[in-house]
């Protein structure tokens, strides 16, 4: 009878054994899928948080870049990368590895011991001469330790070159101003002095005098012109105009000077019409043609010709036969106060302006200009306008 019992308990123990064997096996599991789901989502709402924050600093206009304690990159935003002109992946490389630029990594080193550094400018060493304004600060945790490092790039490159414009401009206006008024301060001592007596040298006197302040009249009224451009305060009355009558005024009107130097003046200019504003159109071509006589060739020829565009816009050129423009010089020729020939441009009357208002008041009509020229074979001065109805 007990052997029987017992083997009846042993097989009731081994059941109940497999019983809870089987449901803890279950319930562990459940457990670890539960665990498993758990993971996930926190690394799906660690990875969401991560995107969030990767969009949150990709729409800042500011570049940013933040360091690890170890000084690697963890973080660096579109804007940052934009900057500094980086295409690859530069989470976990140190300043100098990733961007060689090693005043940024002194500058991280000066923030380690500092704290902070605000206002810092850094000129990149590239051809576009870019700079920066960098604002820098450790960053530390409740207990004080530092954890990395935040630095804020802000581009100061457009500020810097208006800066710099802006004192080009006012040196050469100085030095515009400063020739003629020095040229009428001394003729007029002179005059008040021996020559007013001498009624020759009196008269040759005051002719500098006047071409002078006529010089300084010209320089004022493009200055103005060129002022009232850029600022948009002049009004286009744009109509439809008739290219080939507006050149053969201007031409008319520049014969006198053209004749002077035996330079002949050729309208080729097809039955064509813009949309323009007359008086400007003049005063663009009256600049070129006057340019083209000036600084062409004695005896050569200026030709103003137009033909209808691929784009379906108008466009114009005016070519000379003379020396023509040095390559270096193409891209800077409308420039204020630019010239080609300092002495020679003096000499000739020009202020180094006109070329600057012409390319305003075309891009004023929504049109483009642009120059060709090979040494020895003149110049050629182009540009566009919209189309015009009749």
């Amino acid at each position: 009878m007990w052997p029987v019992l017992t083997i009846i308990a042993l097989a009731a123990a081994v059941g109940l054994h497999f019983r809870w064997r089987r449901k803890y096996l279950r319930q562990e599991r459940q457990v670890q899928t539960e665990l498993e789901d758990f993971q996930r989502r926190q690394q799906q709402t660690a990875t969401d948080a991560r995107a969030q924050q990767q969009v949150l600093f990709n729409s800042m206009l500011e570049g940013l870049l933040l360091l690890d304690r170890n000084r690697r990159i963890y973080l660096a935003n579109r804007a940052f990368k934009n900057l500094f002109g980086v295409t690859t992946e530069l989470r976990g490389k140190t300043v100098l590895e990733a961007l060689r630029v090693h005043e940024l990594d002194e500058l991280v080193n000066r923030v380690e011991t500092e704290g902070q550094v605000f206002d810092y400018e850094l000129k990149l060493p590239d051809l576009s001469e870019r700079w920066l304004q960098v604002n820098a600060a450790a960053v530390s945790n409740s207990a004080g330790e530092r954890e990395g490092t935040i630095l804020v790039f802000h581009d100061l490159t457009r500020l810097k070159r208006l800066e710099r414009t802006r004192e080009e401009f006012v040196a050469n206006v100085s030095h515009e101003l400063r020739t003629p008024l020095s040229l009428i301060k001394g003729y007029a001592e002179t005059l008040l002095g021996s020559a007013r007596g001498n009624p020759e040298v009196a008269e040759r006197f005051l002719r500098i005098i006047e071409r002078n302040a006529d010089r300084l009249d010209l320089l004022i009224q493009d200055l103005l012109t060129i002022s009232a451009l850029e600022a948009g305060r002049v009004k286009l009355n744009l109509q439809p105009v008739e290219l080939r009558p507006v050149v053969e005024k201007v031409l008319g009107d520049l014969k006198p000077p053209a004749d002077n130097k035996r330079v002949t003046l050729v309208n080729q200019v097809p039955e064509l019409t813009a949309t323009a504003d007359a008086n400007r159109l003049e005063q663009v071509l009256a600049n070129l043609v006057d340019n083209a006589i000036k600084y062409g060739r004695t005896q050569g020829t200026v030709t103003v010709g137009g033909r209808r565009a691929d784009d379906g816009k108008i466009e114009i050129f005016v070519q000379d036969d003379g020396p023509g423009i040095p390559p270096e010089s193409l891209e800077r020729v409308f420039e204020r106060f630019y010239r080609v020939d300092k002495a020679r441009s003096r000499e000739q009357g020009g202020t180094g302006l006109g070329l600057s208002i012409v390319k305003h008041i075309v891009q004023n009509h929504g049109g483009k200009v642009w120059v060709k020229s090979e040494l020895g074979k003149g110049a050629a001065f182009f540009f566009t306008l919209p189309q015009g109805e009749k």
